[in-house]
């Protein structure tokens, strides 16, 4: 029996080719556009996906603080963390965390569609979030992109 004329070809962090990529988060529902950076940041677009390694774009998001959540859950939803001493659970709602820091929802959201392992831990520093249109990373050369026509 012959063997295989082809083998399938994996990148590795030398040969992976990033590109950096500007999405626009005015008016975006937060759940849709994480979803969607996630699939961006994992390469999951690309046909040469390889699981194991960062192909992914460095992705920076502009407008954080005009995006929006569906339904009532700017009011009622909320964000546990604990302190770490007894009785010190926390809440807060996205209405307290766009008055703080606006950017913290995004990084939230995205981080947890991201792998929990290494990879995931990598794949957070690729991502670039701004409240305002400014960001200083024109000397990459971003290419604006329209998250809408992403199908994840």
């Amino acid at each position: 029996m012959d063997t295989l004329s082809y083998k399938t070809k994996y990148l590795n962090k030398s040969t992976a080719q990033k590109e950096w990529v500007v999405i626009d988060a005015a008016n975006q529902v937060v759940g849709r556009l994480s979803s969607k950076v996630a699939y961006l940041l994992r390469g999951k677009h690309l046909p040469t996906f390889t699981p194991h390694v960062d192909t992914g774009c460095n992705v920076i998001i502009i407008n954080a603080d005009k995006i929006r959540f569906t339904g009532k859950k700017f009011i009622n939803k909320q964000y546990i963390r604990y302190t770490g001493y007894p009785g010190g659970q926390r809440f807060s709602t996205p209405e307290y965390w766009m008055k703080k820091r606006p950017t913290e929802i995004l990084k939230l959201a995205i981080h947890g569609m991201l792998p929990k392992n290494r990879l995931g831990r990598k794949l957070n520093t690729n991502i670039y979030i701004y409240a305002g249109t400014a960001h200083p990373h024109q000397a990459q050369n971003p290419k604006q992109i329209d998250i809408n026509t992403i199908k994840a």
